[in-house]
This record gives structure tokens, sequence and C-alpha cells, in this order.
């Protein structure tokens, strides 16, 4: 939160004027003058509730011992904002002064540094506090630049193509007398961005990871439609148009039923294709979709429906963390039935990966690896 020594000032003589009568009134009291953003609202809500909460011991106390606490299965979910606040409150407690120590020099000439090795690592083996580094180089990717050209237009200053009706509305200032040409040029826009991200129980944690990168691209990016399945499709664009991350992803796990369960690829795409393709692949939109490739059901109809995807967008990226294994094979029937219809196969399991992925959007000639050497070599 963006709070300065102002900020400060004003809130003293906010509650010097209003007065403090109960804790609800000096809630928005300090609200009015310290929320100032839309995403500021859950964190200055955490810290209110943290600051606080020793009020609530007793009440604690007493759900305890209530048979209703004994249930494991209505614990409260860790609340937007709730990590953030946590730590904010315990660098003010834990804050000491230096001692002063001797200062060591190494030589670092012929070793690695901790972004590097963080770039490299897998996300299924990085620790919290890994993981938060990894969420904080995510916010700094330079997203790519790639725009496609439409068939509308717009005037232009440079001598292509003649606007006949741009012309003619400014020969009428004129009474027709003097005729000046007006030029257009075709409009390049961002391609639509539609993510198809599986949540089963084996993708989950490269799932979550990736879904703060989805959400840089989306407060960046207005077209970027993201879809979570598992056993089930669901739509969570909405829910990832919020500011602040947590929240997004909050709403995103409420949101999705089936979270952690299991996978059914073809019927979810064909769920895809009948209701939502037309809407989002328009304008030569690019889809990845991320998943291990892992059907549990039939992969009968599973061609069918990745041909039909591939068709209706302009260029089909399948992620899949299963490439972080050098000896990776398409032996499962559904990668062997989704290889043919995909453009480009890559790795989705570090930041190098996804540094990879945004290179690669920006640049259509870019390609990774052939999805065909996976089906050659496995026969």
């Amino acid at each position: 939160m963006r709070v300065g020594p102002a900020a400060v000032t004003e809130a003293v003589e906010a509650v010097m004027i209003a007065g403090i009568g109960s804790r609800e009134d000096f809630y928005w009291t300090l609200h009015s003058v310290f929320v100032n953003r839309r995403e500021d609202h859950v964190v200055f809500d955490e810290a209110f509730r943290l600051y606080w909460r020793s009020r609530q011991l007793i009440e604690k106390m007493i759900a305890m011992f209530s048979p209703v606490a004994m249930d494991r299965s209505d614990r409260e979910k860790q609340r937007a904002g709730e990590t953030r606040a946590n730590q904010a409150l315990q660098n003010k407690v834990e804050q000491r002064p230096q001692k002063d120590e001797p200062e060591i020099e190494i030589d670092a000439r012929f070793t690695s540094s901790g972004n590097e090795v963080l770039r490299s690592m897998d996300f299924a083996q990085m620790t919290a506090e890994e993981i938060a580094q990894a969420k904080q180089a995510l916010s700094r990717l330079i997203l790519p630049h790639d725009r496609v050209r439409t068939r509308r237009f717009k005037p232009s200053y440079r001598n292509r193509t003649v606007d006949p009706r741009a012309t003619m509305r400014m020969s009428l200032k004129t009474g027709g007398s003097l005729i000046l040409p007006r030029f257009r040029e075709h409009k390049t826009v961002h391609p639509p961005l539609v993510v198809l991200a599986d949540i089963s129980g084996s993708m989950s944690q490269y799932t979550r990871i990736f879904l703060h990168f989805l959400h840089v691209l989306t407060e960046k990016r207005r077209r970027v439609h993201t879809f979570l399945f598992g056993t089930r499709l669901t739509n969570v664009s909405r829910q990832m148009r919020y500011r602040d991350p947590d929240e997004a992803l909050a709403e995103c796990s409420a949101a999705v039923p089936d979270w952690s369960g299991g996978t059914r690829i073809s019927e979810t795409l064909r769920e895809f294709n009948r209701l939502w393709s037309r809407r989002v692949l328009s304008q030569g939109a690019i889809v990845l979709l991320i998943t291990d490739g892992l059907e549990r059901e039939s992969v009968d109809d599973l061609p069918q429906q990745m041909e039909r995807l591939q068709k209706s967008c302009r260029r089909l990226i399948w992620l899949n963390p299963l490439l972080r294994f050098d000896g990776f094979e398409a032996k499962a029937m559904g990668v062997r039935a989704m290889l043919p219809h995909v453009d480009e196969f890559r790795p989705v399991h570090n930041l190098d990966a996804l540094s990879d992925l945004v290179a690669a959007l920006e640049d259509d000639d870019r390609r990774n690896i052939d999805p065909r050497r996976f089906l050659a070599a496995a026969g």
C-alpha cells in the first residue's frame, strides 16, 4: 500500500474529527484515507483484522470446544492479502538493529547467482520463499509486442491507400473547390490469447504459478481469456481481471469446483469448441493448452476435438511440464492423440520456459520442439 507521512497526518486528523465510537466507524475512517486503489482494499482489511485479532481470543477458545470445530472440512481458507499483511506486521515487530559484522569477500567468478538457479529450478521443487521470488520475477517479465493486422482501417499520414470517405468529408469544408486526398491503413491489434489450463492433481502446482503469469498478461492486455478444466470447464476470465493477484487467485479457486481432481480432456475440449470457440477465437487468436495429456477416459473423440481447436485458431501451443524430463516419450494414449494437432510443443516447468514462451508469442517464426519428433520416436 502507498502510505506516506501525509497520509498518516490526514488519518490522525480524520480520526480527531470523526471520533472513535465503534470499531466499524474507526475502520471506515481509516479506509477513506489509506485506500486509494481497489487492490489496496484486501490488504487494508487483512491488516486491520490482524491488528485486532487478540480481541478474538475468547471467541476462538469457545470455538475450540464446540463440536462444530471438530470438523476439519470447515477450516477457514486463507484470505486474499493475508500473507502480505502478516509479513508487513512481522517485519515491524521483529526489526532489530543490526550488529556490525566483519565483511567477508567471496570470489564468485566461477559460481552461479541465485537468480540463475531460480530461473532454472522446477516449480514443483520450490519452497514457499522461492515461489514468492518467482512470482515477483513473473511480474517483471517483458510482455510480447505481437500485433496482427485486422480488416478495419484507421487514418494514416503515409501515402499508401486513399480513403474515399474521409477525402469527400474534407472536401465539404471547402464546398468541393479543393479536394485533398486522405489516406488510411489497416489497424493492428494484439491478437486474443486464450488459455486452457489443466487443474487436475498432477498439474495443480504448475497451474497456480502459471496463473500469476496470466494475471500479468490480463492486467496489461485487453483480450485474454482464461479457462480452467479438470472434469469440467470453467471460465475464470472475469476473476482474473481483479487487480490484486491474491484476490484474483482466491476468486478462481472459489469458482472452480473440481480443483486437483481428475482429468477429462476430451469432454472439456468438446464443451469449449461447442460453447466458446466462436466467441473468443477471432482475429488470429493464440491458444495455450496447459496439460500433461494424461486422459483418464477414452481418447476416441480427442483427435477430432484437437483438430477442430487447431483449425479455429492461428497457433495452438501445448505447454507440458513433462518435457522437463530428457527421456520424455509420447507413450500415453492421450499424448499420442493430441500431438499431431499442435503447432508447438513447449515445457512450462520453470521461469526460463516462461521467458521462452513470451519470446515465441512475439515472433511467429520462432518454434521450439517439433511435436512430430516424439511421434516418430515412439513409433
